[in-house]
């Protein structure tokens, strides 16, 4: 009755890990950017892989996903996440309720350290949901317009993004980006003082508010690098207009 739908891009040292946590559901599909290693080959043993563009669209290559899942019930996972033991009971059963979805927890992993503070602690995702109960839309920081009642699950699933500073800082980079074009298209403007106020006022709530400080210094490196992502959104963003103007 499930269809697990999973994105990739060059994700070789993670994915498999990924889809061997989903071996459960009924249907595996992933849905591959293109990649130049050797995702695909590694997610052949596991699921059917579709190759499809990107093109800095999140929420598309996940609606093109759903149209390709064959099940009723369809869960999303990222390369870079794992659905552990406790969860995937829990989904199991709870697809038995009248709901048209459910939100999942999320446990974030950086470096090895496991983080228990900060925005990270508090995020609730859809991503399990009935196939034809809605899309997905806005192109990052994707959601899942569900129409019909949302439960929530208890167990989380695992996260194990940036595997490194770098990576952090290139996604960081890559993300602000297409984030900065979306509120172009929607014709949202930045003053230059929210360059500036913005991302300061995001690392306080991580950092101090949220006492992402407890989580030493991973947590010192989360809040700078979400500040950072609020820092180049409104920069480039600013750019976007200025150049236009």
């Amino acid at each position: 009755m499930i269809s697990a739908i999973v994105l990739s891009q060059n994700n070789e040292l993670s994915i498999e890990k990924t889809l061997q946590n989903l071996t459960w559901c009924d249907e595996r599909i992933v849905i591959d950017d293109f990649s130049t290693d050797n995702t695909v080959s590694i997610a052949k043993k596991y699921a059917t892989v579709y190759t499809h563009r990107l093109h800095n669209d999140f929420a598309a290559q996940r609606n093109f996903g759903l149209e390709k899942a064959k099940n009723p019930w369809v869960l999303f996972v990222d390369s870079d996440e794992i659905v552990p033991p406790a969860l995937a009971k829990e989904i199991q059963k709870s697809i038995e309720i009248d709901c048209a979805g459910f939100y999942l927890k999320r446990q974030d992993y950086l470096f090895d350290r496991k983080l228990l503070h900060g925005e990270t602690s508090r995020v609730r995702l859809l991503r399990l949901a009935k196939k034809d109960k809605g899309i997905w839309t806005r192109p990052i920081h994707e959601i899942w317009e569900i129409k019909g009642v949302i439960g929530t699950l208890e167990n989380p699933f695992d996260h194990f993004p940036h595997p490194d500073v770098a990576q952090f800082i290139e996604d960081i980079n890559r993300y602000s980006t297409i984030n900065a074009q979306f509120f172009y298209s929607q014709h949202i403007r930045v003053l230059w003082w929210h360059i500036l106020a913005y991302p300061a006022a995001k690392f306080f709530v991580n950092y101090i508010w949220r006492l992402g400080f407890l989580d030493g210094t991973p947590g010192a490196i989360m809040a700078l690098g979400m500040s950072m992502h609020s820092f180049l959104t409104r920069a480039k963003l600013w750019l976007l207009w200025h150049k236009h103007e």
